[in-house]
């Protein structure tokens, strides 16, 4: 993981910056003329982590999507809608793909896999 470097002349943070004569990555101060060859070659780690809550609003955000398809040969077993939206996916812990459905009604979007 990279985290924020300091100057050892001035303590200014030093910024990331290409020696492309060498072909190496340095970290380099703004202020005075320090440079130091980087230990590592990553210099900034996005890591997302979402919420059940975030997963949930997606899911029944998809209701609402245009491009998918929509199908009236099924009834939600929720709010006896009889329209929804399908899409293929994987299952967690499944091999292949399964069929989701999720309720196009605004009130319920219950979600079910064939």
């Amino acid at each position: 993981m990279s985290t924020m470097k300091f100057c050892r002349e001035c303590n200014n943070i030093l910024y990331p910056k290409e020696d492309r004569e060498q072909k190496i990555l340095l970290y380099a101060c703004r202020n005075c003329d320090h440079q130091e060859v980087a230990e590592n070659n990553c210099v900034y780690r996005n890591e997302v982590h979402h919420s059940a809550g975030e997963r949930t609003q997606i899911l029944q955000d998809v209701a609402a999507d245009p491009t998918l398809p929509r199908t009236k040969s099924v009834i939600c077993a929720n709010c006896k809608h009889g329209e929804a939206v399908f899409f293929q996916a994987t299952a967690r812990g499944e091999e292949g793909m399964t069929l989701f459905f999720v309720c196009c009604n605004p009130n319920c979007g219950h979600r079910w896999r064939d």
